[in-house]
């Protein structure tokens, strides 16, 4: 189900709009506070190169208790296992900072980014770039907005002039396999970026600092608020075959362009790297 075929009460998405952009805000404050304090040398996860710091952690546990602090009966998935089962039918999705490598080396783009789910349906949500202040949110039919101004989409139709974010895995034949993909992605496209937050991906396709971003792999937590905020400001966010975005591959553009470079990343069979 996409999030715009959810129908629920305006007041409610509002809600959990404001709750999710603010909770972000102070969760991002606190991981600036942590920054000076996290060990280079890390934690790994799924692999050598995929890190976990303290600090990833200590959001998690700060937005998980300031969410039920103020709605206690709802469930909550974040991606360091703060897995709450609820009863009211509003789900949190939470990722307490996006693009962790960035944040143990202190290259800015990095976030923070929580999502509301009511019954299956992503309704509302917030990224915050605590470095630089930005602070983009979403709410089911209502709009996207970075800092209180309205989002939108690049209307870009040209694969040619396009310039396209990604992201690469944490395995070493899922990096191999995503470089083959590039090497027929690279010479059609105006160029290609890789900011390390798929978060941070999806909003600047909100706000058209890249005209798309696709990659494989996501987890939930990496894309559920990134992908309301791109879908309210008018992009298109599936995957290749027609479905919502997945672990199995998420592409976000403008609507006249997501064709064109979906067949495209299709032919380069984009989505089945392992």
């Amino acid at each position: 189900m996409t999030p715009s075929s959810a129908g629920t009460s305006p007041s409610l998405i509002n809600d959990l709009r404001v709750l999710a952009t603010r909770i972000a805000v102070d969760a991002g404050e606190l991981i600036e506070a942590m920054r000076d304090e996290v060990d280079l040398s890390g934690m790994t996860k799924s692999s050598s190169v995929d890190v976990v710091t303290a600090a990833d952690k200590a959001s998690e546990v700060f937005i998980i208790e300031h969410i039920l602090a103020e709605r206690p009966d709802d469930g909550i998935l974040g991606e360091e296992g703060g897995d709450v089962i609820g009863t009211s039918g509003v789900r949190w999705i939470v990722d307490p900072i996006d693009g962790t490598t960035n944040y143990v080396y202190d290259i800015p783009a990095y976030s923070v980014s929580i999502a509301a789910e009511l019954d299956g349906v992503i309704v509302a949500g917030a990224v915050v770039e605590p470095k630089s202040n930005s602070v983009y949110d979403a709410g089911l039919n209502a709009g996207a907005r970075k800092n209180g101004e309205p989002l939108s989409c690049t209307p870009k139709a040209e694969l040619e002039t396009a310039l396209i974010a990604t992201g690469f895995g944490y395995t070493a034949d899922r990096r191999a396999g995503q470089a083959a993909v590039l090497t027929t992605l690279l010479p059609q496209v105006r160029d290609i970026r890789r900011f390390g937050s798929a978060a941070l991906d999806l909003c600047a396709v909100a706000d058209g600092r890249v005209d798309a971003y696709y990659e494989k792999g996501l987890n939930l937590w990496d894309l559920a608020a990134g992908w309301l905020i791109a879908a309210e400001a008018g992009a298109t966010v599936a995957d290749l075959r027609g479905g919502d975005p997945s672990p199995e591959f998420v592409l976000a553009s403008g609507p006249d362009l997501f064709g064109l470079l979906r067949d495209l990343l299709d032919g380069a069979k984009a989505d089945q790297v392992p």
